[in-house]
């Protein structure tokens, strides 16, 4: 269980990015993969091939990658962010060119990413990663972090205010594309994050084709807790990192080998919420209730 909770924070990081651009802009990013692997790659170009302290290369990677998830909204999706399809396929798109270029720049090779932290500590009897908790206090930071920004500063009410109604929005004078592209900004650094902090405290690998779960996962915690709902990103994360730990612990118990199909509850759960709830727990937009 504590295991669970560890990786529900840093599960709920990596999907409040996808929440959080589809809720002000209704943008489906299907790019937020490929953001969080150009996080960890970033990382690793930062620690690696141009070695300098960790913090400084944590802090560079998430900032270059919110300004090309900015740049890539500027280019790619503004001219068509109306056409739910067209930025769809756009989105798709961007994923293919970033996962191809990685591949020229850096090869299919698994690449080395260092950890923030060595050693075990013990909780309630368990032991857990340093590395693991750490990642995990930083999640939540950063979560309360954007969870305040939304509730309380000028921007933050902006975006609220244009994810609940775009046209009252605009004619308050609120510039609604400005707002997108800093929201994509923010999304993609917030995919970053996750990329660097889960890379860094589990398998401690980047490589090309490693985008695929953090998207499906996203996917999964949005449509549990309701697309566009923060409060219900953390409540999905919560389930979804807590099912698969319970997955893994049961199959180690009665199916060896079953915790390799963890993959699979994830999407279970997503299956389920479209047929019985499509909302989903709390299918609103932004709503950050006080």
């Amino acid at each position: 269980m504590i295991n669970g909770a560890m990786t529900s924070g840093t599960l709920a990081l990596l999907a409040l990015g996808f929440t959080l651009i589809y809720g002000v802009a209704d943008v489906v990013n299907m790019s937020h993969g490929a953001l969080y692997m150009l996080g960890a790659y970033l990382f690793f170009v930062f620690t690696t091939i141009f070695p300098i302290d960790l913090l400084l290369a944590f802090v560079l990677a998430v900032v270059l990658t919110g300004i090309i998830g900015a740049t890539i909204y500027r280019l790619a999706i503004h001219p068509v962010v109306d056409d739910l399809l067209a930025s769809l396929v756009i989105t798709v798109g961007v994923t293919i060119i970033i996962q191809e270029l990685t591949i020229i720049s850096f090869g299919s090779y698994r690449r080395p990413v260092p950890s923030f932290a060595q050693g075990f500590l013990t909780l309630a009897g368990v032991k857990v990663p340093n590395a693991t908790f750490l990642a995990f206090v930083v999640s939540l930071i950063l979560f309360g972090g954007l969870w305040t920004f939304l509730a309380k500063v000028k921007i933050g009410k902006a975006m609220r205010a244009v994810a609940q109604d775009h046209e009252v929005a605009m004619l308050m004078g609120i510039n609604t594309e400005r707002l997108y592209m800093l929201t994509m900004g923010i999304s993609a650094t917030l995919a970053a994050l996750a990329g660097v902090l889960i890379t860094a405290s589990t398998t401690r690998l980047a490589y090309p084709h490693m985008w695929d779960t953090p998207l499906y996962l996203s996917f999964s915690i949005v449509i549990l807790g309701g697309l566009g709902s923060v409060k219900g990103t953390l409540v999905g994360a919560l389930i979804v990192g807590y099912a698969e730990e319970i997955f893994v612990t049961l199959s180690s118990l009665y199916l060896p080998g079953g915790g390799f199909l963890k993959g699979v509850v994830a999407m279970a759960i997503m299956m389920t919420v479209l047929i019985l709830r499509p909302k989903g727990l709390f299918g609103k937009r932004i709503e950050m209730e006080e």
